[in-house]
């Protein structure tokens, strides 16, 4: 009997003050596609980071193909045919799409590069994963789903025999994700190896073989994805059950209106957008990537001073040109990517989360008062489930949700009541986003206005109040919550036209 592809052995990995794996076994049979499920902070990451070369185990084994294995470093990870799609991105982002993809292999000549070369090699890459990119827009400018579209093109081209994939939807749209369903299809078909870390349950069943639950950064169990159901798996991989949650701001009556844009507008990005946002409602945006949706609400908090049109606070005119002028009129703003406009990753979490209401702590002179800092940031993270160690801790080495935690207990301590939240849930556990759903809730119970964005359709569909539909930059349709369907919202914005009964 053949070896399996992968096998782990005894995996220990610390990191300071915590235990990210401990004496983790498992294996991997070749040609499948793996699932490694767990709460945010269960180990999955480092896990895949261990067998991409990223980290070093402090003790165990991996083996590939019966054979023991000990990478140095990511090119060693590659040479052996290991590569990874990271759901945190790191790119050269001054450089071009096809700079990026083909930087350890530059087609070149003495020291000339051939141009030509590298954007005939880059577009076969991004074409195999069904992308239509132009080579030579600086990553810089593209959105964090099209980041990630360059990262999946990169490890699939890399002609790696297994790939590692960290939440590789957590910023794809609905159609985008389709696509990598459909080339994991293929590459089962030729026989790669597939480790697949999601928190989407519906992504584990549909394209997954066997699952690996982690929990505490030790390993729970292994075993065929068709022996489990959905709640089963939740409850191994979260140790208790998390039932689908109802909001109840859904049935209040909205209250006054908080926030009024009209004919707001940015060249290439967003035309004549217009609507309203009342006390204790959520409003939904829908929309496919690029269709305006970050961009919005980037100009909304004063991000994008270019940006023309008329927003009213309160019922009073005003001018957003900054994000101080936002934090002043009571906005708050969770952006989609956290790690670079969310937070400041050399703090610590309790710094991160107190950034806006520093004023507040501070005595005269400046100075903050470390303890009042130390209990405001307890006493809205713990809450959401996050460990009093993790708060003193630096803010890079925490999970993907507790950063993104991190993030929004940022403007429930500054008591914003005008939220612009864009993909609040992206990268999360079950558990977590179950937690932040009810977060949300209780915020608009209690009057805030809140703007959703979400390329979850579910996530929308249970949250919102009404829906409005950006395509193309401009709103092409609104749906209240009774009428609402993925079906409808789909066609909405992709421009096909919703069916008549």
């Amino acid at each position: 009997m053949a070896p399996p592809a992968i096998r782990f052995s005894g995996l220990t990995k610390r990191f300071p003050g915590v235990v990210a794996l401990n004496d983790v076994s498992f294996e991997v049979q070749a040609g499948c596609c793996h699932a490694v499920c767990g709460e945010n902070g269960a180990g999955k990451s480092t896990l895949g980071k261990i067998l991409a070369g990223i980290y070093g185990p402090d003790t165990g084994v991996i083996a590939l193909d019966g054979r023991e294995v000990r990478f140095t470093s990511p090119r060693d990870a590659l040479t052996a045919g290991v590569a990874m799609v990271h759901q945190e991105l790191a790119f050269c982002e001054n450089l071009t799409v096809a700079d990026n993809l083909c930087l350890g292999n530059l087609p070149a000549r003495w020291t000339l590069i051939s141009r030509a070369v590298l954007h005939q090699r880059t577009a076969e890459l991004l074409s195999a994963i069904g992308a239509t990119l132009d080579p030579t827009r600086r990553m810089s400018t593209l959105s964090v789903a099209e980041q990630q579209l360059v990262q999946i093109a990169a490890a699939v081209g890399s002609g790696a025999r297994i790939i590692v994939f960290d939440e590789p939807t957590s910023s794809l749209s609905e159609g985008e994700a389709g696509q990598l369903y459909t080339l994991i299809g293929q590459l089962k078909a030729r026989g790669v190896t597939l480790l697949y870390v999601s928190h989407r349950m519906p992504e584990i069943f549909r394209l997954c073989d066997y699952v690996t639950v982690l929990r505490d950064g030790e390993h729970v169990c292994t075993q065929p994805v068709e022996s489990l159901d959905e709640s089963t798996l939740v409850h191994r991989m979260i140790g208790r059950k998390v039932e689908q949650y109802f909001p109840a701001h859904v049935d209040a009556v909205p209250g006054d209106e908080l926030l009024r844009a009209e004919r707001l507008s940015r060249p290439g990005r967003f035309r004549d957008v217009s609507f309203s946002l009342r006390a204790g409602e959520v409003l939904g945006l829908a929309g496919l990537v690029g269709a305006g949706r970050s961009e919005l609400a980037q100009a909304l908090f004063g991000l994008d001073p270019s940006a023309t049109g008329e927003v009213f606070v309160r019922g009073k005119r005003v001018r957003i040109r900054s994000a101080r002028d936002a934090m002043a009129l009571g906005l708050g703003f969770v952006p989609e990517d956290r790690k670079r406009q969310g937070l400041v990753l050399q703090m610590r979490a309790r710094e991160n989360a107190t950034l806006p209401t520093l004023e507040s702590l501070a005595r005269p002179g400046g100075l903050v008062r470390m303890r009042a800092e130390r209990e405001l940031a307890k006493t809205y993270l713990q809450p959401l489930r996050m460990r009093e160690s993790a708060i003193e801790a630096p803010t890079a080495g925490l999970s993907g949700g507790n950063q993104q935690k991190l993030v929004l207990t940022k403007w429930l301590a500054a008591n914003s009541n005008i939220l612009l939240l864009d993909e609040p849930t992206r990268g999360v556990d079950v558990g977590a986003k179950a937690e932040m759903h009810a977060w949300i809730d209780q915020l608009a119970s209690k009057g805030a206005a809140v703007l959703l964005i979400s390329s979850e359709l579910p996530e929308l569909l249970n949250l919102s109040t009404r829906i409005l539909v950006l395509r193309a930059g401009r709103i092409v349709g609104e749906v209240m919550r009774k009428d609402a369907t993925q079906d409808l919202l789909l066609r909405l914005m992709t421009g096909l036209e919703t069916r008549r009964d």
